[in-house]
């Protein structure tokens, strides 16, 4: 009975750890590799770099806060733009949690000049919390409130906006932030 017993443990054993080696540690280096390989910068990170310097990520958003620049959307991860706590709000269009956490962001973007319709995504977050693009409507919302701080004509800041918007084959055009705010700051006066 014991050598049965045996018997039957030592292969289930043997596999578990052959499987757990494999599947825990050859496989994720060897994903790794590939994509250091064939993919190096999005492997790490799709990192954005300014006189040897790191500015920010392609592909994560950050907070711009100064009114020199656009502005991103509000973050639900964390305390703002944190990878560590990715995640979106989970609240609903009639959820009044929502409401009450949208009405100071429309105040704000209301102080800082934005007219009309205010574009949903200045004031909502977006699933991961960590977008790092706007919608075209949203940049230009914020670009008389750029010109006038940064003493730019308004047409050189919709032009910015104009040539930064990419479009794509299955979503809605849209504009990285990130490359916005360093198309104006390399814009002469």
């Amino acid at each position: 009975m014991t050598s049965d017993i045996t018997s039957a443990l030592r292969p289930a054993i043997v596999l578990t750890i052959l499987f757990a080696l494999l599947l825990g540690i050859g496989y994720p280096l060897a994903m790794t590799g590939i994509g250091q390989a064939i993919f190096p910068a999005q492997a790490n990170g799709s990192l954005v770099t300014a006189g040897g310097k790191v500015v920010g990520s392609a592909v994560v958003g950050q907070a711009f806060v100064s009114d020199r620049y656009f502005q991103t959307r509000p973050s639900a991860a964390g305390k703002g733009y944190d990878g560590l706590a990715s995640s979106g709000s989970n609240l609903g269009p009639a959820a009044q949690a929502l409401v009450d956490r949208v009405k100071p962001d429309v105040a704000k973007r209301r102080a800082e000049g934005v007219t009309g319709a205010m574009p949903a995504d200045l004031v909502t977050a977006s699933g991961s919390g960590l977008d790092p693009d706007l919608s075209p409507a949203s940049a230009l919302a914020q670009a008389p409130r750029i010109a006038r701080v940064r003493r730019l004509p308004l047409d050189k800041v919709t032009a910015i906006v104009a040539r930064s918007t990419e479009s794509s084959l299955l979503g809605d055009p849209h504009v990285n932030v990130l490359a916005m705010n360093r198309a104006l700051d390399a814009t002469p006066r």
